[in-house]
């Protein structure tokens, strides 16, 4: 009985791109960083674009500068799924399309481990910032993000 259901929540996890494959217990270093700009707003952004980088995010951070980031870079564009496990600041998240277009923006609650899956099956990047920085800025979806690096590296 338990099968059919493990199952099915492995596969829900791995579809939203949650898996860990090995679950950290301390925050990772510093990601290289690169400037991404939406209209007249810049982000220094560090660029998570492996699966450990992916997969670690922001978690045990205890702070996040305002103008800063984290890009999240895939292999594919897809549905994707964020979660808050192991981590302690709130923050804002936005899914794009590979052409840099903001179609989603979602606010994620510190250790909520429920993935915020987007809407859209053809996320190939996301943002996170401190949570509020996209309305403060008016920031919306339809906004356009220029500075993007290539996908992911398979």
């Amino acid at each position: 009985m338990f099968r059919p259901v493990a199952c099915f929540l492995f596969a829900s996890l791995l579809f939203s791109g949650t898996v860990l494959s090995q679950v950290p217990d301390k925050p990772q270093p510093k990601l290289p960083t690169i400037s991404l700009s939406i209209g007249d707003r810049k982000l220094a952004t560090e660029v998570a674009d492996d699966d450990t980088e992916r997969e670690t995010g922001m978690m045990f951070r205890t702070e996040m500068a305002d103008g800063t980031a984290m890009l999240f870079v895939f292999n594919v564009p897809q549905r994707r799924g964020f979660w808050m496990k192991n981590t302690i600041i709130p923050l804002s998240v936005a899914y794009l399309n590979a052409s840099g277009m903001i179609l989603e923006i979602h606010d994620l609650q510190p250790k909520d481990e429920r993935a915020v899956t987007s809407q859209f099956d053809t996320i190939a990047y996301a943002i996170e910032v401190p949570q509020g920085w996209f309305s403060k800025n008016g920031i919306l979806p339809g906004s356009m993000v220029t500075g993007l690096p290539p996908l992911a590296r398979q």
